[in-house]
């Protein structure tokens, strides 16, 4: 019998829901990066996001899909770096909340409910990601 191995980690019940979690996060993290790094005007002009945020943000968040995948990729789920993970997504909405209650930014109307919607979406895959690691026990 020929075993075909492939670089992602076999997966358990009991982790999977955690693993799809992860790499959703990393995924649209990953496809925000290349959003805010690819269309500097676009952003600026439809939310008002600055290149000077866009691109370091978009810098930040590719780092940070890597960092997710790579977390959601080992055999055992390292139940500190889930734990960082959901920490980092935290910050992200508290900072998107400050950012919108203080003005910091001068964003469109389009770009206050872009930043409402991806601040509940982030909450979401914390949340997801937590219900995750508790159900393998972690």
């Amino acid at each position: 019998m020929t075993t075909i191995s492939g670089a992602a980690a076999p997966t358990r019940p009991a982790d999977r829901f955690l693993r799809v979690a992860l790499r959703v996060d990393s995924l649209a993290s990953g496809l925000t990066a290349l959003a805010f790094l690819g269309t500097p005007k676009v952003s600026k002009d439809l939310f008002g996001f600055s290149p000077e945020f866009t691109v370091p943000t978009g810098v930040f968040l590719l780092v940070f899909a890597a960092g997710v995948w790579l977390a959601a990729s080992p055999r055992t789920l390292n139940a500190k770096a889930v734990i960082a993970v959901i920490a980092l997504n935290i910050a992200w909405v508290v900072a998107s909340v400050v950012t919108l209650a203080t003005g910091v930014l001068p964003l469109t109307a389009l770009g206050v409910g872009y930043a409402v919607v991806q601040a509940i979406a982030v909450a979401a895959l914390a949340e997801l990601e937590y219900m995750g690691l508790r159900k393998i026990g972690r």
